[in-house]
This record gives structure tokens, sequence and C-alpha cells, in this order.
């Protein structure tokens, strides 16, 4: 029996699927489809806005207490369009469907995802802002052990993080450094198995799944002192006068303010540590404004809890601003994180019926993927190409922690 002609409808359809399931990081965050642009198609620059969580504060005895409701949004823009196209001939497209699969379209799909999962993973820094890292005597970075994963568990649950997606995203390395110091430690015997067989982490210590990804970050920490401080007491929001600092604090540094501790998501309790910061935009020497999330919002000045609170007080005038990391220092930025945290959604784009052979689009568990292709007579070949039209935005960038290892 001839082969027939694959149509341009189930190879879109097959690519879309190779996509969302080729890239581990992408098969574990929140992927959503805008079906608001099928009939025209976006374009980048288009917004979409998420809703956040509301917050309330709980009183006490039978007084009511009215409060209103402060709805928090942050956008997502759509703004990065991502292709791969290739030439084929008309007799490749003779193939069985599983044949063009593994022999073209996964190559391809495969390094299209790798790309956007990195675009996603790179929108980390400015994002994440809790840090946890082991050090030695001299106060470098080294490889983390399981404390600092569980201490990175425990920063989730303060914030109130999704108890049931935990995840862990590790560069190779480090996951093959936690595989081999946690082997057989507190697992059952078909975890055991688990990790054996594949080398790598599969769940534990409070996490549902471990994966590891080669677009985990690598952050060079700007070459800020740690020695300024905070001029003026009693500020709030997302930016904080300084004196004048030494060195510079790049986007994605952590820093924390003396005496200005992070209170629980829920409860508003102290957690007895100091909160803290993710630096938004670049600060060069002498500057005296740090950019900072989150926001800055401390108690009432009766002492009572409000809002959206997320530390005990604000920075006193003086206060010590100390750098997480030492100046310079180097480090891969692993991330712990609750499956919500992260956001990639994907829009439809615009599908031409002139000037091509042949165009489709097709949709799988939250992506959209257009295919394009044109005949080429002069060298009897098909040209295709795949597009992705996404934005991404960390969006309780607060459920993530990054987990720090040398270089």
């Amino acid at each position: 029996m001839a082969n027939s002609l694959l149509t341009i409808d189930m190879i879109t359809r097959e690519a879309v699927r190779l996509f969302k399931n080729s890239n581990l990081f992408i098969m574990n965050m929140d992927t959503q489809y805008d079906g608001s642009f099928a009939i025209d198609g976006a374009k980048i620059g288009q917004i979409l806005r998420i809703r956040l969580p509301n917050d309330y504060i709980v009183t006490d005895g039978p007084a009511m207490q009215l409060q209103s409701t402060t709805e928090q949004y942050t956008t997502l823009e759509v703004t990065s369009q991502k292709n791969v196209a290739v030439p084929f001939t008309t007799a490749e497209r003779t193939m069985s469907i599983d044949d063009y699969s593994e022999i073209i379209m996964a190559p391809m799909i495969n390094n299209l995802a790798g790309k956007v999962a990195q675009t996603v993973m790179t929108a980390s820094e400015g994002g994440v802002c809790n840090f946890v890292s082991n050090v030695d005597g001299s106060g470098d970075i080294i490889t983390p052990t399981s404390r600092q994963y569980l201490r990175a568990n425990a920063i989730l649950d303060n914030q109130g993080a999704d108890a049931m997606t935990r995840r862990v995203v590790n560069d190779p390395t480090t996951d093959a450094d936690m595989t081999n110091s946690l082997q057989g430690l507190l697992n059952p015997a078909t975890e055991i198995s688990a990790q054996f067989r594949s080398g790598m982490m599969k769940s534990g210590l409070g996490y549902d799944r471990w994966f590891r990804d080669q677009t985990v970050i690598t952050h060079t920490s700007g070459t800020y002192d740690s020695l300024g401080t905070v001029n003026g007491a009693d500020q709030t929001g997302t930016s904080i006068l300084v004196n004048a600092m030494t060195g510079t604090l790049v986007v994605g540094d952590i820093i924390t303010f003396a005496g200005v501790n992070g209170v629980n998501r829920t409860t508003k309790q102290d957690q007895g540590t100091l909160r803290q910061f993710v630096v938004t935009e670049a600060s060069a020497n002498a500057d005296t404004t740090i950019a900072i999330y989150p926001s800055l919002i401390p108690r009432a000045a009766d002492g009572s809890d409000v809002q959206y609170q997320t530390v005990t007080v604000s920075p006193g005038n003086g206060a010590l601003v100390v750098m997480a990391s030492k100046s310079g220092e180097v480090y891969q930025k692993c991330i712990a994180y609750a499956q919500k945290a992260i956001t990639m959604a994907t829009a439809d784009l615009v599908l031409p019926r002139k000037a091509v052979e042949e165009a489709a689009r097709a949709e799988y568990d939250g992506i959209s993927m257009r295919i394009l292709t044109d005949y080429l007579p002069n060298s009897d070949q098909l040209a295709t190409r795949v597009d992705v039209l996404f934005g991404q935005r960390y969006v309780r960038p607060e459920w993530c922690c990054v987990v720090a290892n040398s270089i």
C-alpha cells in the first residue's frame, strides 16, 4: 500500500504534544492557553491580567469589623516569539507519523522547548525573593545538603505555598550530588530503586517531584560590600533610600535589612528570621536607591496586622543592608517551588491563508503552536517553520526559593 502524505494538522498536533512533553521544566509549571486570540491572532506586547489571592485580617471578639476587598493583580505580557525552521523533501512527508516525529520533529521541538524553558528560567532573576545556601568556614557557597532543601520547604510553608505541588529543579551536577548523598535515606524501596535506575532524585524531603534541567541559570553577584545603611526610618514600598553604597547590586541579588523580619503569610506571626528581598533593578556604585521585591509592608502604627503584610517593621534609619552572597560570587540558582508560582501563557498566532502552502494551529495542555509550510520548487522541498508565542511570569515569586550551589 502506498504511503499517504502526512497532513499539516497531523504534524501540528504531534509537534505541540512533543513540545509539552519534551522539557521537564515546562511540564512542571502552570501553562495556560488564552483562546481569546483564536480568531485574529495575538501579537507581541499584548497583556494578560492575572488575579492574585485576596488577603484578609482575622479579628477577635463578637464585634464585626468590615474590611474592604483590595484585589491585587499581576500582568503577564506576551513578549516572546520563538521559532525553528527546516527544509525537507516531499518524500519525507510520506513517512509514518511515528517515523516523522522521531527523525524530524523531535529534534526541532526539543531545541525549541529548551529555548522557551530557558527564557522562563531567566525570568527568575528579579522575581524569586527567597534564598538558602550552604557555606564553608570562609562564607563561600558550597554544595547544598538536605538541610538547605528542608529549609527551602519551610520557607514555602511560611509563605502559604501549595503543599501538594512542591517541585525542585536542579542543574544536572547538583541533582547528581543530591542523588548520591541521599540515596537510600529514609526512602521506601520503590523510591530507592527508581533513584538507582535513573540516577536522579524523584521525590522526597517534602517535594513530590525532583528533576534536572540544563536551563538552570548561573548568577554572578554584584560587587556590593554589604556595609551600606538605610537612609531614613519608616520607609515602605518597592524601593528604599540608602546612603551612597560601595559596589554594585545586580538584578537577582538577595538582600536583607537589619531588624526587619518576615511574617507568616497566613497568620502574620514573626518568623524570627530576616525577610529577604530580591533586587529588581541594577544599582551602580554610589547609588542611593535600591529597587526591591516584595514590597515593604509593615504592621500598622498600633502594632496590628494589615492586609498583604510582608515584614514586622520598616527598616530603621542606619539599618545595615547585607547581601546574601559574597561580593562577586558566582553560583547556580536551583529552585524549590510550588507549581502555581510560575505561569507560562501561550496565545494563538495569526494563521495566514495566503503566500503559504499550508498552515495549522493546535493547542495541547495549555500550549498553542503554529506550523507554516511553503513549497520551494527549485529544490522540491517544503520549508516548514514552527512558532510559539508566549509570555511568562513568576506570579507568586514568594512561592519559590533559590537553593544555591557553587560553580
